[in-house]
This record gives structure tokens, C-alpha cells and sequence, in this order.
């Protein structure tokens, strides 16, 4: 997404906001609850590399919150000088399917827009990537609030963990 102007926001949650937070331990614990189902590669990292992580300067976190509980996250890192990505969007399993997306994935594109930075100047792309692994609504959600495909890719991915399907 190349202007904010492109944002097609999705209908209005008033119940859901969207927070930074520095407690790494809740953002770790909420992008696992979140990948797990869908086998995001950080759902199963050690503590080092949850460290190496949270150690970027570039990152920073936010919480998606429904009536105060947690409803979902939001991982940005910055590319400067102008570019912003999404690196983890998603929601807490309990709240997948409750008509909340739209508008969580709404705020975050608001947010990664607006986002201050010391290394950002004026933001002129926001970016993220997905995988046919994530919730069967990810995509059209994306394209919904307007992004566009950039690049495809085809690699082969791990069996999902156990309890889980694909």
C-alpha cells in the first residue's frame, strides 16, 4: 500500500482498540495463542530468539483489545527511511470469526501509517505478507481494506503442530 488514501476501512468495532505495549512476555504469549493455529514460525521459537526479537530497535508491539481483553497483535518493524511493515497481525483464536477483522486490520494500517519513528521519515509504503496457511479471511481482508498482491512465492512448510489442521 502506497498512500494511506488507499485504506478502505472496514466497519467500526467501538469496543476494539488498539495499544502499544513494552510487556514482551504478553506479546509473546499473544503471537503464539495467534500462529499457532495457522504455523507461524514464531509460534515455536526458543528464548533466544524471542530475544533477538524484542532486542530490534526497529520493532515495536500493540495489542488489540476488545472490551479491555485481548483480542489480538500487532508487530511493525520500520525500514527506513519510508517503510513500514506489518510483520504479525492476527487475532486470538476466541475472537476469529466474531466480525472484528475488518476493523482490527483497519486500526493497524491507521497506526503503521501514523507510526513515529527516529530512523522513519514521511512513511510512503505499508507492507506484509501472507501465506496460504493463515485464516482462509486473511487475504480477502487484506485486499478489502486495499492492498495488493507484490509478489507470489511457492516454498514447501512443515506439517501443522499436533492438534492443529491446516
Amino acid at each position: 500500500m502506497t498512500s494511506l488514501d488507499q485504506l478502505r476501512a472496514g466497519r467500526v468495532v467501538p469496543r476494539l482498540t488498539l495499544v502499544g505495549t513494552d510487556d514482551e512476555a504478553l506479546v509473546r504469549e499473544t503471537i503464539v495463542r495467534v500462529g499457532t493455529p495457522y504455523r507461524w514460525p514464531s509460534a515455536t521459537w526458543s528464548d533466544l530468539a524471542w530475544a533477538d526479537w524484542f532486542a530490534d530497535p526497529r520493532r515495536q508491539s500493540f495489542l488489540l483489545r476488545a472490551d479491555g481483553d485481548i483480542a489480538g497483535v500487532l508487530e511493525t518493524t520500520v525500514h527506513p527511511p519510508h517503510e513500514v511493515e506489518i510483520v504479525s497481525f492476527g487475532l486470538v483464536p476466541e475472537h476469529v470469526g466474531t466480525g472484528i477483522g475488518g476493523h482490527a486490520l483497519t486500526l493497524a494500517v491507521r497506526l503503521a501509517w501514523n507510526l513515529g519513528h527516529p530512523t522513519l521519515d514521511e512513511v510512503q509504503r505499508v507492507w506484509l505478507h501472507t501465506s496460504t496457511l493463515d485464516h482462509p479471511n486473511a487475504l480477502a481482508n487484506y485486499r478489502a481494506r486495499g492492498f495488493r498482491p507484490y509478489r507470489t512465492q511457492t516454498r514447501g512448510h512443515a506439517p501443522p503442530p499436533s492438534g492443529h489442521s491446516a
